[in-house]
């Protein structure tokens, strides 16, 4: 079977059109994708010449996409008012957008038309603006879906990335870190590399506090929750170490010591991700039904619509959301 991959425009004010349309020319001929997104958009970002003309190709469902390389497939979902939209420049009916291409290809890939989702940049005050209240794409996907146990893996060839948690405070973290989400981190952490073919996936747990707490010196949440619940999982089987010392852990995964480390907030793992891998990083959610690959970047509005985009992130989590799915 045909794998067969929806990608979603994310917010059109942003450079999100501009790495999609870059990224299809880019990635292997006959590659099967569909957009998800606002077709009168795309068309004004190539009339602008940003980038290498493609052909546009309006379908209604899947099964009419032609994916013939130079061409572009897009289920249209159409802005408000489409030529109203200002590049660069944060809008109710450009978060609104982003949310029902989300949507939309949530619903593609819940009927098995499509088997996996890469989504370009959404921007969160867009979205909200147009209320639609949700942090950001995980914590979206998790709705439609009604996924429980899902988790944010950042991912490049070097550095593996699972967070705890993301979206949130950290005082608010603190208060709700605990041994169960620590233990479903790990074994999703667990299931998700061997998934991508590490057939004995080694982990490793990163602390909280400065040196993973001192033994308490600095902190306990190593000592009440994250080393037991190591212990824990490595009794299931796992091959897991922790709680590691959080400002060594990530250069000793890059070289090569683990394979993923559970990052226990978000600028805890995004930190080191984006300064190794800013340009290719990709953004997975772990736990969903289906897979949902995504550019590891924001929307960029200070260069939106300027040609100036790289596409780099978005090229490769379309290629990992077919490796995967």
């Amino acid at each position: 079977m045909v794998k067969k991959i929806a990608i979603t425009m994310g917010d059109p004010a942003g450079i999100s059109p501009e790495i999609i349309i870059k990224a299809l020319h880019k990635v292997d001929a006959g590659v099967a994708t569909v957009v998800v997104g606002c077709a009168r958009t795309l068309q004004r970002v190539i009339d602008l010449k940003l980038v290498d003309p493609i052909i546009i190709n309006v379908i209604q469902k899947v099964d009419e996409a032609d994916f013939t390389k130079g061409i572009l497939n897009i289920i249209d979902v159409p802005l408000d008012d489409p030529d109203g939209l200002v590049p660069g420049v944060v809008q109710k009916q450009a978060g609104d957008l982003a949310y029902r291409c989300v949507k939309r290809a949530t619903e593609l890939a819940l009927a098995g038309d499509v088997q996996a989702i890469a989504t370009a940049p959404l921007n969160k005050e867009a979205l909200h603006l147009a209320g639609h209240m949700y942090p950001g794409h995980t914590e979206l996907l998790a709705k439609l879906t009604n996924s429980k146990d899902y988790a944010m893996v950042l991912y490049t060839e070097k550095l593996k990335v699972i967070h705890v948690s993301t979206h949130i405070a950290l005082r608010k973290f603190l208060d709700t870190l605990s041994c169960e989400r620590v233990a479903t981190v790990i074994e999703m952490a667990d299931k998700f590399l061997k998934h991508v073919g590490i057939a004995k996936p080694r982990i490793a747990v990163a602390g909280v506090n400065p040196h993973a707490g001192e033994n308490g010196l600095f902190g306990d949440e190593e000592v009440k929750i994250i080393n037991p619940t190591v212990e824990k999982m490595a009794a299931k089987g796992i091959d897991v170490v922790g709680a590691c010392a959080p400002d060594t852990v990530y250069l000793q995964c890059h070289e090569g010591r683990y394979d993923m480390v559970v990052a226990m907030y978000h600028d805890q793992g995004h930190i080191p991700l984006k300064l190794l891998g800013f340009y290719d990083g990709v953004n997975i959610t772990a736990g969903l039904p289906f897979i949902r690959t995504s550019a590891d970047h924001g929307t960029a509005f200070d260069i939106a619509w300027t040609g100036k985009a790289k596409s780099e992130s978005m090229e490769e989590s379309i290629r990992l959301a077919i490796q995967l799915a």
